[in-house]
């Protein structure tokens, strides 16, 4: 049974994610991104995993959005794998 993309729950963000990365390397990864839900490592945590729980790292990469962060994307150690994801602003779930 294969995993359920994060484009096929949330096909608004993505296309925001991809439209804020613009020619980021990160932003061909985005329709790819598989879903693990959203985080359960404390009651008040929202964030979508984009790998399985425990994988981020203290890497991160903010999406701006007029100047304001929108987005909030924990990365690998690498930097090239987006591991989960914080929506700053609800309206992007569209």
């Amino acid at each position: 049974m294969s995993r359920l993309r994060l484009r096929e729950v949330h096909p608004r963000l993505t296309a925001t994610i991809v439209d804020l990365l613009g020619v980021d390397p990160l932003a061909r990864t985005v329709h790819d991104l598989p879903y693990f839900g959203v985080c359960a490592c404390s009651q008040g945590c929202r964030n979508l995993l984009t790998s399985p729980p425990g994988s981020a790292s203290p890497r991160s990469l903010p999406l701006l959005l007029a100047g304001t962060e929108v987005i909030g994307l924990s990365l690998d150690p690498t930097g090239t794998t987006i591991t989960d994801i914080e929506v700053l602003d609800p309206a992007f779930y569209g």
